[in-house]
């Protein structure tokens, strides 16, 4: 793996896209400064995820987009590309080429690519991750970081190893684990609590749950004895209206009839009405037509006397004249004018006569019209009098009516006013006395509540004593667990040795063949045949820990066998193996470890543990020949080393050494022979003991150990902190681990604690039986003050529910008799304005009954003035034709003078035209004569018509009073019938309020049903009405017919054992299912979380071990590496890595010791400038090539080295080139000359960085 390309756009000085074609080996980057060389460094930092602007020499990270020049403008955005040779696998993706990207614009927006697919930082620093390029990017070594490596805290120096290892996964997995412990911690803890509130609230509630359980029984029976009462009034109530039914049918068939009667007479009437009104108009048309035919008939005999005298002139012969001579017909022309002057006169006189006559006739046709007009008003008049009684009899008929109906409805809401105000004074009565009883209740619950809160005091002192003898006990559980597991685990660190563990395995697998009667010989035949019983197996965890009377065969307990590893360095977390050892010889007395045979005086046990020194921890032989054959079994079977103590028989002639302090003789103060501080349980190795600890002194401290060796310079002396002092030689300094005699002693104090911790937990058992039976009898107590208190409780509530209800009858009952009273002001009102308005209609109906009768008006006047009007149009066309006979006249004679005068003129002409006029004359007389004829015919005809016009008229006029005198008679019956209808329909009125009085207490027991009950009418009936069986209250029981009585006494019962029973929790059954559910859930929870605690532990020390596992060997590995670096680049001189604290791996730090040649100093601030780089070069070469990456980048690292030193460095770099490849940017023409590949950077005038490359030498596979 090695970087194959770089491109960069718009990144700092690379305003132009430019790509870097790298190759493995060393690449130089070389030009002068300010020409962007470190740029390309820059590149490769930001491209794989650096996010400080400052280690990319910049304020803001908006400074590596290219800002310009006074050429050519600023850019928008940064990009780099980083293509990586991936042939080898070495990156976790299947891609033979990875191309990573990062682009950023100048509003701030970035974004990260790999093979061109957007992704996350965090996805770039994983796939780097495992190739040993970390986060902190320790392979781009930039300007200034050596200082920073030098100047580095030692934790700080331990990051660059750990990433250089790979240990940052490892610790990011430990944190994700801790901050899930964390996060759990509060958890578990409120679910403890929870669990704990959980089981001590379930008690109470079960017992609520209990009483609900048998309330709800109750209630049932309860609610089926209302359901059945209330079922047998609903039915009763329905069947009343069924009842009812019946009776308003009848009703409602009598109103029908009624009102189909009244309809048809209505109907009657309107049609004897209409008729009226159509009668009325024919006889006025009847009456004009006649007029019309006789006015017609008098026209036509005027024209027809007009015709026959027209006729009559134009029929009469002309004279014939002819010759004449001009005087007589000058003559004839005076004559003619003085004639024609007298007919201009006479028709004067008749046209004045005719005017005369027409005046006349249009006064009396005004007269004759005035007249009829008043004849039809006079019979309109009498029929409209008429209908206007009818009308107001009806209203008064109505009015009267409704007076009735509102004083009945004013009796009505008296009676109903009357009942309301004496149930009101009889709720009044009952509230009275339950006052009195309600004031007892109080009393006694008082008294009630006293006695509870005592035994409530009382149960609240004997649950206090119970809950500290619980804790107790319980705290006395935790303490022996706390010293049974800290028992245990002191037994783990007593495991003998892997030598001495293998010994006494060997030795109970020869007392075991021994007793078995297993001879030595038949070793070879038991080996061959049963590979497992020739030989000892053995696992590699070594433990056998002793009893104080214990032999050879007692000294490995089950489980704990002696075991082996393979080796004698291997580690005690290695995997369990089976070793086959060959067997130990039956005759050698492995008698057990010695510290099992010793006890220690407290606090001496570090100061007899170092006095022992070996033999601490050594096992206990019989005899020194026993010790020799078990050395040699120990070497022939390469089973490890083991100290061995010969246990020699109790002599009595032993004494003290000579020039010993043993005795205690003239010893300061605060020191004491060792063996006093010691007691040895069995007698027979006292011996053994007391020669090891012979001159041996147990000082307090350092002063009181020199005072002894003053005084007594052969002896040797310990102090209580584990420090030895002998004649020649001492021991000790910082604490030590604990000894075996120490742990053997803790684990004794231990055994001690567990025992008494026991006898606590026993002894706290003894006393919880009768503080349980004092809590019992208080909770009895309490239960039955409780159950006192319930029944007054529910007797008060009882009343106090039978008073809410007296109370909301008597509002009920207020509200009723102030609804009635203003329905009955309401109705005496309406009754008050409906007398009111009868009086008015009944003044109206007899004002109207005492005006006269118009009758049938007069046609006397009507006839004469036809008679006269007849006679003047008669005397109008005489004068009409008078006129038009002198018209005639005296158009004849006008201009017959002078006719005459040219008649005389042309004879010839006037003979002509008086035979033409004659003919003329004659047709015209014709004419005049067929139009008399014709009105002679038409007058015939108009005769015949007028006297059927007349019986016409005479037929329409009798047909309109025969119309009005049957309308009375209609009007008469309809009244009846209307009275009859208002009567029944009244009967109606009064039925249907009282079936709405049934109907209304039906609907309220069906909606009290629905309400209260939840259940439908028809399903109420259906299911508890009074013909459904009741079922039994026992089990056992048959079902009986419904009985009102006992059901009462049923539910009377009911309510009784409720009141009884006291308050109840109706949630008590589902809140103690809840709980107990919810308790057990949480239970659940608190298992899964202890289990997962256990388990994120379990992750915290695997991580831990593999941090500890791979810093340890990555800095060994640094470590030697590093002396070697540090050897090539200061021959002669010594430089090493040491920890701070080398007891904890997870946390220690490294400082760096640096000795160059001919220097004594090792601190690296008394170092030159050059040698402290050298010493930081050294530093990370030395991780560069303990866990080497696949590249690395420089940049001027080697500036401040002279030629030697640079030498040197560039022999240490080689070293590298193989491995890993190397970026450096340089200065230095030496480093140029190692180099397989130059890149040359420079910068023109316009600020913009170019590159060009040159390969110096052929690529190793060419």
């Amino acid at each position: 793996m090695h970087l194959k390309s770089l491109t960069l756009r718009g990144f700092k000085s690379f305003a132009s896209s430019t790509t870097l074609h790298l190759e493995p080996g060393i690449t130089c980057v070389v030009g002068p400064n300010g020409s962007g060389k470190s740029n390309v460094v820059d590149a490769i930092a930001w491209v794989l995820g650096e996010q400080g602007a400052k280690a990319l020499r910049g304020g803001t990270m908006s400074d590596v987009i290219f800002a310009g020049t006074p050429s050519r403008p600023a850019l928008g955005r940064a990009e780099v590309l980083l293509t990586i040779d991936n042939s080898d696998g070495a990156l976790p993706i299947e891609y033979s080429e990875v191309t990573v990207g990062r682009l950023m614009f100048r509003s701030g927006e970035s974004e990260y690519t790999i093979n061109g697919t957007t992704c996350r930082l965090l996805d770039i620093q994983e796939l780097m991750s495992d190739s040993g390029i970390g986060r902190e990017l320790h392979v781009v070594v930039g300007q200034g970081q050596l200082d920073a490596v030098l100047h580095a805290r030692p934790e700080d120096r331990r990051a660059f190893i750990e990433e250089a290892a790979g240990v940052l996964k490892h610790r990011k997995r430990k944190e994700k684990a801790l901050r899930k412990l964390e996060a759990m911690a509060a958890n578990l803890t409120r679910l403890t609590d929870l669990s704990a509130e959980l089981r001590r609230q379930l008690g109470p509630l079960g017992r609520q749950a209990e009483i609900a359980r048998k309330a709800g029984v109750i209630q049932a029976a309860l609610r089926d004895a209302r359901l059945r009462l209330l079922a047998d009034d609903l039915a009763a109530s329905r069947a009343a209206i069924v009842s009812d039914a019946a009776d308003e049918e009848a009703l409602r068939t009598r109103v029908t009839r009624t009102e189909r009667v009244l309809a048809d007479g209505q109907r009657r009437e309107a049609e004897l009405e209409a008729q009226l009104a159509a009668a009325v108009p024919r006889a006025s048309r009847a009456a004009e037509t006649w007029y019309g035919l006789a006015s017609v008939r008098e026209r036509l005999r005027g024209s027809r006397s007009l015709a026959a005298e027209r006729s009559r002139l134009l029929g009469a012969a002309e004279e014939h004249r002819g010759g004449r001579d001009p005087e007589e017909l000058e003559q004839e022309a005076t004559a003619v004018r003085e004639q024609e002057l007298a007919l201009t006169e006479r028709l004067e006189l008749d046209r004045e006569t005719l005017d005369e006559v027409m005046a006349r006739r249009g006064s009396l046709e005004e007269l004759l019209a005035h007249e009829e007009k008043a004849l039809l008003a006079a019979a309109k008049a009498a029929s409209d009098h008429r209908e206007t009684l009818a009308r107001l009899a009806g209203r008064v008929e109505a009015a009267r009516s409704r007076a009735a109906a509102a004083e009945a409805d004013i009796i009505r809401m008296t009676e109903a006013l009357q009942a309301a105000h004496a149930r009101d004074e009889e709720t009044a009565g009952s509230r009275s006395a339950l006052d009195a009883e309600l004031a007892r209740i109080e009393t006694a619950r008082d008294e009630l509540a006293e006695r509870h809160s005592e035994a409530v005091v009382v149960h609240g002192a004997a649950s206090e004593r119970l809950d500290a003898l619980r804790d107790a006990e319980r705290a006395a559980e935790r303490d022996r667990a706390s010293w049974q597991a800290r028992r245990e685990a002191l037994e783990l660190s007593l495991a003998p040795a892997d030598g001495a563990s293998a010994l006494l395995t060997a030795a109970v697998t020869a007392s075991e063949r021994a007793a078995a009667g297993i001879r030595p010989d038949d070793q070879e035949t038991a080996s061959t045949s049963d590979p497992a019983t020739a030989s000892v197996t053995v696992a590699a965890t070594a433990a056998g820990v002793g009893s104080t009377t214990s032999t050879a065969t007692e000294a490995g307990r089950p489980g704990r066998g002696g075991k082996k590893r393979h080796g004698r360095g291997a580690r005690r977390d290695e995997p369990d193996t089976i070793v086959e050892l060959p067997p130990l010889d039956a005759s050698v007395e492995i008698i057990g470890r010695l510290a099992s045979f010793v006890t220690v005086a407290p606090g001496a046990q570090a100061a007899i543990a170092a006095a022992l020194g070996p033999a601490a921890d050594a096992l206990l032989v019989g005899a020194p020949q026993d010790a020799l054959a078990a050395l040699r079994w120990l070497r022939g079977s390469d089973a490890g080393r083991a100290a061995l103590v010969a246990a020699d028989p109790p002599r009595t002639d032993r004494g003290e050494p000579s020039g010993g302090a043993s005795s205690g003789a003239a010893l300061p103060a605060g020191s004491v022979p060792a063996f006093d501080l010691v007691t040895v349980v069995d007698a027979r190795y006292e011996a053994a003991v007391q020669d090891l600890l012979a001159d041996t002194v147990v000082a307090d401290d350092l002063e009181v150990a020199g005072q002894v060796l003053a005084c007594h310079p052969q002896t040797t002396v310990v102090t209580r902190d584990g420090d030895l002092l002998g004649p020649r030689a001492a021991l000790g300094g910082s604490a030590t681990p604990p000894s075996v005699l120490e742990v053997q002693a803790a684990a004794d104090e231990a055994d001690r604690g567990a025992i008494e911790a026991l006898a606590r937990r026993e002894a706290s058992r003894e006393d919880l039986g009768p503080a349980r039976e004092a809590v019992e009898r208080a909770r009895a107590a309490i239960d039955a003050a409780l159950a006192e208190r319930h029944g007054a409780d529910a007797r008060h509530r009882a009343l106090s529910e039978h008073l809410a209800q007296i109370d909301r009858t008597r509002g009920t009952a207020a509200g009723e008799i102030t609804r009635l009273e203003r329905s009955r002001l309401a109705a005496e009102t309406a009754r008050d304005q409906a007398y009111g308005a009868l009086t008015e209609l009944e003044g109206e109906l007899a004002a109207s009954s005492a005006e006269p009768d118009v009758g049938e008006p007069s046609q006397a006047e009507r006839d004469r003035l036809v008679a006269a009007t007849s006679a003047v149009r008669a005397a109008e066309v005489e004068a009409r034709l008078a006129v038009r006979t002198s018209e005639e006249r005296v158009r004849g004679l006008h201009g017959r003078a002078e006719a005459l005068m040219r008649t005389a003129a042309g004879e010839r002409t006037a003979r002509a035209a008086a035979a033409a006029r004659r003919e003329v004359r004659e047709r015209q007389s014709a004419t005049a004569a067929a139009l008399a004829a014709a009105a002679d015919t038409a007058l015939v005809a108009l005769e015949g018509s007028l006297g059927t016009a007349a019986a016409e008229r005479e037929t329409a006029e009798a047909a309109r009073r025969e119309t009005e005198a049957e309308l009375g008679t209609v009007r008469e019956q309809v009244r009846g019938w209307a009275n009859d209808l208002a009567a029944l329909r009244d009967a109606a009125h009064r039925d249907d309020l009282a079936r709405a009085e049934k109907r209304l207490r039906v609907e309220t027991l069906e909606a009290k049903t629905l309400e209260e009950h939840g259940v439908a009418a028809d399903d109420l009936i259906a299911e508890f009405g009074p013909d459904v069986p009741v079922p039994p209250d026992e089990p056992d029981g048959q079902p009986v017919p419904f009985d009102r009585a006992e059901q009462v006494a049923r539910a009377a019962r009911a309510e009784k054992q409720l009141a009884r029973l006291g308050k109840i929790n109706p949630l008590a059954l589902e809140e103690f299912a809840a709980l107990q559910e919810r308790a057990a859930f949480l239970s659940t929870q608190l298992d899964d979380l202890k289990s997962t605690r256990r388990d994120l532990l379990l992750v915290v020390d695997e991580v831990d071990a593999r941090v500890r596992e791979v810093f340890a060997t990555a800095f060994a590995d640094t470590a030697r590496e590093f002396e070697i670096v540090f050897a090539t680049l200061f021959p002669g001189g010594d430089g090493r890595l040491v920890l701070t604290d080398p007891e904890n791996m997870l946390t220690t730090g490294i400082e760096v010791e640096a000795r160059p040649p001919g220097k004594k100093v090792k601190r690296l601030s008394l170092l030159s400038g050059g040698e402290r780089s050298l010493t930081a070069l050294a530093l990370l070469l030395a991780i560069f090539r303990a866990r080497p990456s696949p590249f690395y980048v420089l940049d001027e690292v080697e500036a401040a080295l002279d030629d030697r030193n640079l030498g040197r460095l560039l022999n240490a770099v080689e070293g590298l080139r193989e491995k890993s490849q190397l970026i450096i940017i340089t200065h230095q023409k030496r480093t140029m000359e190692i180099a397989d590949a130059l890149y040359g950077v420079a910068m023109r005038g316009d600020g913009i960085t170019t590159v060009i490359s040159q390969r110096l030498r052929a690529r190793a596979s060419a």
